[in-house]
């Protein structure tokens, strides 16, 4: 790979204050014995995410009137003790591809944006429980590739080195959520948009199982994409999820009934039996990331797990089954733009939309197939290993307004991200868990794979790899 900067090995929310630091339990707790003040917190993590915007591009709003509202609102009910929820009072973001009633959408787009008269879903239900929405956060053009730059809003970098990506397509949630501006923010997860930024800026995302948190309006991209939380550590993503999951009625994606319960068992790696997949179906795997990632798994291992190397089933069709799915989601979504602002996109996704829309009906209908019989052999794989591990990326962070690393071979992100979008096409619940650095300081994730429905064995494990330090 490319020569990147200078290692800059420190943690980038070092620097920021002590209230940007506190997670959601030590927060609330402190809301509750009242000595400390929702109003006190929203104003540091405002501060900090006007810092980190002068640095590092993280957001596309920062909503100062309705955070310091929501902010009051959460310190009255904390004073009466009547919180709305274990998070209330809590600083979140939302991606800028994801309904908020009151803000202008932009997808990242200089094509018309949407103005919403109420919230997806999702955002309502962390409204409802008392989140203090700090603001939007950056994507690439509705969320079409894997690192964060747009038209509309320009480059976002990486708070671990200001020259790198952050990655993408949720880019700028987990800016924002490695520098200590705010403490929850939602993503959304297509292809790896959410493990991907989580793994370049070293956090923690989830993409939960399919259907666990409503997804609304319907994703051009259908079934491929979730929405999830980015946060900096397993307890305050799994509070996040708590509040946005379950069933909704506009989302008839959802399968009926009730998915499994999100309360986590504690997770003992001794005697589990764990899948460790290092071989991406497309393109290399950086000696440095597999190094790192080979000694979280001996750790693992020490713990007493048994690991089995493994390849995901049909993993030479991967690809394409993927692009059968993703390029006609993409041409869909150019689809619904005027004409004439069809003229500014980003080139690569006006590419996609066009590989898209050359596809005829019959290709798509043999990748779903296809898709089927993957996703089908991925829960019988699930059914024999506890979980499935792997690198949360085959790269780590590379230079910031770049689609893939300058001075290599590769020509999309798609041939450096083999490690996520299988697991969008199989629908299972997996996570990016920091596991440690390169030796010039860029972080590197651990991805977990769990069976389908049950992210609470995906937190679990990962609080316990965590606790392995």
């Amino acid at each position: 790979m490319a020569a990147t900067p200078a290692r800059v090995p420190t943690d980038p929310s070092a620097d920021a204050p002590e209230l940007c630091r506190l997670g959601v339990g030590e927060l609330t707790r402190r809301y509750a014995d009242g000595s400390l003040s929702p109003v006190e917190v929203a104003e540091a993590a405002l501060a900090r995410a006007e810092a980190v915007q002068a640095a590092h591009n993280a957001f596309t709003v920062i909503d100062r009137e309705g955070a310091i509202a929501a902010a009051e609102a959460a310190a009255a009910r904390w004073r009466i003790r009547a919180p709305a929820s274990p998070i209330d009072g809590v600083p979140t973001t939302i991606k800028d591809i994801v309904w908020v009633a009151g803000h202008t959408i932009r997808y990242g787009s200089n094509s018309p944006p949407v103005a919403p008269t109420h919230d997806a879903p999702a955002v309502a239900r962390l409204r409802a429980a008392g989140a203090v929405f700090l603001g939007l956060t950056t994507t690439p053009e509705f969320g079409w590739k894997a690192v964060t730059d747009s038209p509309c809003s320009g480059v976002t970098t990486n708070p671990w080195n200001a020259a790198l990506t952050p990655g993408g397509s949720s880019g700028g949630a987990a800016a924002a959520a490695a520098a200590g501006a705010g403490v929850l923010h939602l993503g959304t997860d297509g292809g790896g948009s959410i493990r991907i930024p989580a793994s370049f800026t070293g956090v923690f995302g989830l993409k939960p199982s399919f259907g666990r948190v409503p997804a609304y309006p319907p994703s051009p991209f259908g079934t491929v994409a979730h929405l999830g939380p980015i946060a900096r550590s397993v307890a305050d993503a799994a509070a996040m999820l708590e509040v946005m999951a379950g069933r909704h009625p506009l989302d008839w994606t959802q399968p009926p009934g009730t998915m499994p319960s999100l309360a986590q068992v504690p997770w003992d790696f001794a005697g589990k039996r764990l899948g460790y997949w290092s071989d991406p179906p497309r393109g290399p795997i950086d000696r440095e990331v597999q190094a790192t990632v080979d000694e979280a798994v001996a750790a693992i291992q020490a713990a007493g797990a048994v690991i089995e190397p493994i390849t995901l089933p049909d993993q030479e069709q991967l690809f394409d089954i993927f692009a059968g799915h993703w390029l006609v989601g993409a041409a869909a979504r150019v689809a619904m733009l005027p004409p004439a602002a069809r003229e500014g996109l980003d080139p690569g996704l006006a590419a996609a939309a066009a590989s898209g829309a050359a596809m005829d009906l019959l290709e798509h209908v043999r990748a779903t197939q296809a898709r089927v019989a993957f996703g089908r052999a991925m829960d019988a794989l699930l059914d024999t290993f506890d979980l499935v591990v792997s690198p949360s990326t085959a790269i780590a962070a590379f230079l910031a307004g770049r689609e893939v690393p300058p001075g290599t071979e590769l020509g999309r992100w798609t041939e450096w991200a083999g490690f996520s979008y299988p697991i969008n096409l199989s629908q299972q619940p997996a996570c990016s868990i920091p596991c440690g650095l390169t030796a010039d300081g860029r972080p590197v994730g651990l991805q977990l794979v769990g069976p389908r429905g049950d992210d609470a064995r995906v937190l679990a494990a990962a609080a316990a790899f965590a606790a392995l330090g």
